[in-house]
């Protein structure tokens, strides 16, 4: 890879980075859409979706984890932190796995993405709390459906709207 490509690719990261993390801050300011905690649009991952279908799986990954370490640390705290970065374990290995499988479409690997998530983070959450919390798993799966085809939604038009896909 050239210095030329290098330097692109650093700085296409760089704004996937903060673009997600300034959505990750909106997020934050906006009211809880259920009084069920953990329940959240998403839209920080749209720049995750973006990078992976444009930069690759290694590149997305980075973003996903810069930005959910920026996040914990600027304003969502430690715990969250840690329920964030289980959840993108999971979420992205899944995405990324979807997306090599090469049949599904952008929607379909966000929504999948959006449940493994919310899976991840209720894993965290179990063995830091100690308990088994799986009576939210029915409504952590219907929650990351929707949010994960709603930023999914949202990335393939944004995509198209920059001509990534045909």
């Amino acid at each position: 890879m050239s210095v030329s490509q290098r330097t692109n690719l650093i700085t296409r990261m760089g704004l996937m980075i903060a673009a997600a993390f300034i959505l990750s801050y909106i997020e934050s300011l906006l009211p809880p859409l259920s009084a069920i905690p953990g329940i959240k649009a998403g839209l920080a991952n749209i720049p995750t979706l973006i990078a992976l279908y444009t930069l690759g799986s290694w590149e997305a990954a980075i973003v996903s984890f810069v930005r959910i370490i920026l996040a914990g640390i600027t304003f969502n705290g430690i715990p969250a932190m840690i329920y964030s970065l289980a959840g993108a374990t999971l979420c992205l290995a899944v995405m990324i796995t979807m997306k090599k499988i090469g049949i599904f479409s952008i929607t379909a690997v966000s929504a999948f993405g959006g449940v493994c998530h919310n899976i991840g983070q209720l894993a965290a959450s179990s063995v830091m709390i100690g308990l088994p919390i799986l009576n939210y798993l029915p409504v952590l799966i219907i929650s990351g459906t929707v949010a994960g085809a709603f930023v999914g939604i949202v990335t393939t038009l944004t995509l198209k709207h920059l001509r990534v896909l045909a």
